[in-house]
């Protein structure tokens, strides 16, 4: 199985700290290999469409914009 490539979009605020910590946490829940990285690029964020952040996006796809979502949360989305 491949790893998963997790990003988190946005500037380093504290809501992006604590998306980054939710992701970090959901994939330790569900045992996975995953490569979480944080993009604060605002040119890189707008191009993906994401007017609002905190974001996430799952191997390049955009899950969640504007929100902080629980680990729980995101262990459904990767739980696909």
């Amino acid at each position: 199985m491949n790893a998963i490539k997790i990003e988190i979009l946005g500037t380093g605020c504290k809501k992006c700290q604590q998306l980054e910590a939710n992701v970090k946490q959901a994939v330790a829940n569900l045992n996975l290999t995953a490569e979480v990285l944080h993009i604060n690029d605002p040119i890189e964020i707008a191009k993906r469409g994401v007017m609002s952040t905190p974001a996430m996006a799952i191997n390049g796809k955009v899950v969640s914009k504007g929100q902080v979502i629980s680990p729980e949360q995101i262990q459904a989305l990767l739980h696909y």
